[in-house]
């Protein structure tokens, strides 16, 4: 599921200048701000929140730049948190003028279903999902292992085993446990374990019906749902 917030507010009382600070001098001068510096501006922001920065985008929307925010948490996002977080960054950015006076479109939302796994917390979020993941290095073909109980995977990051499923060298499961270095998928009806290192990006596979939350999960916002669209940065009178 996902949480989407598109918001902002003009800003006619400030300076044609803007803020004379590293962040504004670093990129509020450039035509397209830098993702990678706008990361490391937003993370603490987003991390005092309660929730992990996920990227930082810059595009545009019509005549506009487009600020993309997304974000996410163990349990979901809802759309309190994507207020309390857009809330967050907006003032952070203005604090900063890291954007410049240019116009711009703050989107803040939380990861869509397509959102590929690559790091351990996407794999713990993804408890009770079916996912398809390639295999790296391997052919899929070995025999498979029973995994050790769940709450064990990472321990050794070794796979314990391999089945394949949607094609050779792919393997399609429903992620169990997932611990710092490795994942148990229910394979088949099997338990299998896998190294991180052993996986290429993982793929959450879409179902018909509600999947199982997991520990401590909870509701998120459906899809889509989003204030109205409004211009930050310079006032201009559009």
């Amino acid at each position: 599921m996902r949480a989407d917030s598109r918001h902002g507010l003009s800003r006619p009382d400030r300076a044609r200048g803007g803020a004379d600070t590293p962040a504004a001098r670093r990129l509020g001068g450039r035509p397209g701000a830098d993702p990678a510096e706008l990361e490391r501006l937003l993370e603490p922001v987003v991390r005092a929140a309660g929730m992990d920065l996920e990227s930082v985008r810059v595009g545009s929307a019509g005549r506009r730049r487009l600020l993309r925010v997304v974000v996410d948490a163990d349990g979901g996002v809802s759309l309190d948190d994507i207020a309390l977080v857009s809330r967050e960054v907006s003032a952070r950015l203005d604090a900063t003028g890291a954007m410049g006076e240019a116009p711009y479109t703050l989107e803040v939302s939380s990861p869509g279903v397509d959102r590929p796994l690559t790091l351990p917390r996407h794999w713990r979020r993804a408890v009770g999902r079916l996912v398809r993941v390639p295999l790296a290095g391997r052919d899929g073909d070995g025999p498979s292992s029973p995994a050790p109980a769940a709450g064990t995977a990472g321990e050794t990051g070794q796979a314990k085993g391999a089945g394949r499923a949607g094609g050779a060298g792919l393997i399609e499961g429903r992620v169990i446990a997932a611990g710092d270095s490795g994942v148990i998928l229910e394979v088949d009806g099997e338990p299998r374990e896998f190294g991180y290192a052993e996986l290429g990006p993982g793929r959450v596979q879409v179902e018909f019906g509600p999947p199982d939350p997991g520990p401590g999960g909870r509701d998120t916002a459906p899809a889509g749902a989003a204030t109205g669209p409004r211009t930050r940065g310079r006032a201009d009178g559009h």
